[in-house]
């Protein structure tokens, strides 16, 4: 359904130190740096599909209220993986990795950037018995 997604940053090298290890959890990678953003994408995908960016019009970012994207993550052992990350980078908890109500298995987590955008990892896999 997207093509791409794109987060507004005040401080695009704060960024860049919080999602390259972050993501790197998820398995996504940064495969584009430009001046005003970075984009990340999966193995295989030559097409960055989530860009960090200063915001286009030269005005700060601020943050979408009610805005949220929620990254696929293989395992719950990655979404542990990237709360811890998010966290060790200057990222702040917005909720615990853990079961959430939105299904028998939507195991899921969630964290703010540096600049306040709001993120979450969700596995939606059955735990290996």
């Amino acid at each position: 359904m997207f093509l791409y997604i794109t987060l507004g940053t005040n401080d695009l090298g704060c960024a860049i130190r919080f999602y390259d290890p972050v993501l790197a959890t998820l398995g996504l990678a940064r495969l584009r740096t430009l001046e005003t953003e970075a984009g990340y994408a999966a193995p295989g995908d030559s097409r960055c599909r989530l860009w960090i960016t200063r915001p286009f019009d030269g005005r700060p970012a601020t943050v979408g209220n009610g805005s949220m994207p929620a990254l696929v993550a293989g395992s719950r052992d990655a979404v542990d993986a990237f709360h811890r990350a998010a966290l060790a980078q200057g990222g702040t908890d917005e909720g615990a990795p853990g079961l959430r109500p939105f299904g028998a298995s939507f195991y899921a987590c969630y964290v703010r950037d540096p600049d306040g955008n709001k993120l979450s990892a969700v596995c939606e896999q059955a735990p290996a018995p």
